[in-house]
């Protein structure tokens, strides 16, 4: 998997980057244009994004691989608070109709809640204060288009991109496709599984789990296995983990008590494995009131809110194959201390993985006001 043996060889490659400057990748013709400071002295820098509308960001003849994504964007206007939750980012493959990608745009970069957090992990990284980075690569042999929707209430006024890649020699026949689908339970219903993924049918590699799990019941939240059904499985899985915290590479609920004191959480990101968010109270109207700025502004009903947490946990050193079929489901199960007991939480996901196509369609794309955070 190592990147520092891709460039020892080279492989009659051309480098392209697509952003608000060059919005077609052609070669030489990226900061041409005119701004403030005169011609080819950034001159166009973002765009703007209607409410409702549609913009394809990229629109690449094959063959050719994505290498590096790079996105920044306000995370609230006076028109409301989830901007990240709002904006949906969509991929479509070898000009087929059904996105082999559909995610709302933060919870693609593992920032669940329409909520900012920082992480530092090999595919995923996000920097202060805003900047989403994917270094996935999204291989394509005729045709990728990339869109974002904004079903954000207003307008948005920045909206700042680069996408960068390669056009490739030649087409690869074995050619496995980046899909990625996010999914929403709320809530879980008790003692039965929330599914992650479902229907996948092809051949290829799981690669990564972005979960945002709010909590609405008390105590211990993540004693529930995640669950992979490959091929033939039925009633059980073949991989399996211990629990959520197992899953995630941490261990005894993430916390540790000082005596005489209350647990305290830690958070971390690492390369494969993080729970880089933990929140407890309600930021969303920070230095906001009624649509306004105000840095003197207190919530009317303070600032309290349930338990939120994100997590995520990369396979790329350990893709989990699959030949013709493939199924996720995590427990939603908890401990208080005293036994296990079903819960029944909030809980959205996104599932990563690779995929030969032509892949099943995925069932309809919530609304906005099936998205929103609590």
């Amino acid at each position: 998997m190592s990147t520092l043996d891709d460039v020892l060889h080279f492989k009659n490659e051309k480098s392209r980057t697509i952003s608000a400057e060059n919005k077609t990748g052609e070669p030489g013709r990226a900061a041409m244009a005119t701004g403030k400071l005169g011609p080819q002295r950034k001159g166009s820098a973002d765009i703007s994004l209607d409410q409702g509308e549609t913009v394809t960001l990229a629109d690449i003849q094959g063959p050719g691989e994505i290498r590096h994504m790079w996105f920044t964007v306000t995370d609230k206007t006076i028109k409301g608070s989830f901007v990240l939750r709002d904006l949906v980012l969509r991929m479509y493959w070898d000009n087929e109709e059904n996105p082999s990608v559909e995610v709302p745009l933060g919870d693609f970069f593992c920032n669940g809640f329409a909520s900012r957090c920082l992480v530092n992990s090999v595919p995923i990284v996000v920097n202060p204060f805003g900047g989403m980075n994917s270094y996935f690569k999204m291989p394509f042999n005729h045709h990728a288009k990339i869109t974002i929707t904004n079903e954000h209430p207003g307008f948005i006024k920045h909206f700042f991109y680069t996408i960068n890649y390669v056009e490739k020699p030649q087409e690869d026949p074995e050619l496995l496709y980046f899909h990625a689908f996010w999914n929403r339970e709320d809530p879980v219903k008790k003692g039965r599984d929330y599914t992650l993924i479902d229907g996948v049918q092809g051949q290829g590699y799981y690669v990564g789990t972005y979960m945002a799990i709010c909590a609405l019941q008390r105590y211990w939240w993540g004693e529930g296995e995640f669950k992979f059904y490959l091929d033939n499985d039925e009633q059980f899985p073949t991989v399996t983990s211990t629990g959520a915290e197992d899953y995630f590479g941490g261990a005894w609920a993430f916390q540790k008590q000082e005596y005489g004191q209350l647990p305290q959480t830690y958070t971390y990101s690492t390369a494969f494995q993080g729970y880089p968010f933990h929140e407890t109270q309600d930021h969303t109207r920070d230095l906001f009131s009624a649509g306004k700025p105000d840095p003197n502004s207190v919530h009317a009903c303070g600032n309290d809110g349930l338990p939120q947490h994100g997590l995520y946990r990369w396979h790329l050193s350990d893709p989990i194959a699959f030949s013709n079929r493939l199924k996720v489901t995590f427990q939603d199960i908890g401990n208080d201390d005293i036994g296990l007991y079903e819960r029944s939480d909030d809980i959205s996901t996104v599932a990563y993985w690779y995929q030969t196509e032509p892949h099943s369609p995925f069932r309809p794309f919530l609304a906005r006001a099936d998205r929103l955070p609590r």
